[in-house]
């Protein structure tokens, strides 16, 4: 595993069909448990982290970024998607959100409504997975559809 501009590139290959291999969501689960360590949450104490997995490989993270002022606040979903978009990435494969008030996550944190529309704008409902984790022994699989059954896409545009 090499390590790049804070992101890192893993020879990998996941079938769209199914979901990642546990390898895979190890280390996912592992970088949105980094991600969370470097969340600013003075505000709320709640600090989230995400590892967002490319069709390429390439894992892209985020933690969340609170503001005094609330609205310019952004989530750690939001964060890795827009870091990954800026170099150019749009195709997606998973992401992982680990996240909660304690030192050490003590429940899932499902991304908010906000978070779920970002990632519709890039990602198959159907074949993109959504990994909420407290640790790599605990955790589970949704696909975005699961978590957004009627979202509006660009397909709605077209």
């Amino acid at each position: 595993m090499s390590k790049k501009a804070g992101r890192r590139t893993i020879d990998y290959m996941m079938n769209k069909k199914s979901e990642p291999d546990k390898e895979m969501i190890g280390t996912l689960i592992d970088m949105a448990l980094d991600q969370r360590r470097l969340s600013y949450a003075p505000y709320s104490g709640y600090r989230v982290g995400a590892a967002l997995l490319a069709a390429d490989g390439k894992i892209f993270t985020g933690c969340n970024i609170e503001n005094a002022a609330y609205t310019p606040t952004i989530c750690a979903e939001r964060t890795a998607f827009f870091k990954a978009v800026s170099e150019g990435v749009r195709d997606f494969e998973a992401i992982c959100i680990v996240g909660g008030r304690e030192e050490k996550p003590s429940g899932y944190s499902s991304p908010c409504g906000v978070c779920r529309q970002v990632m519709r704008e890039f990602c198959d409902p159907g074949s993109f997975r959504i990994i909420l984790a407290t640790d790599r022994q605990h955790y589970d699989i949704y696909t975005l559809g699961q978590l957004l059954p009627v979202g509006f896409g660009p397909d709605n545009l077209a």
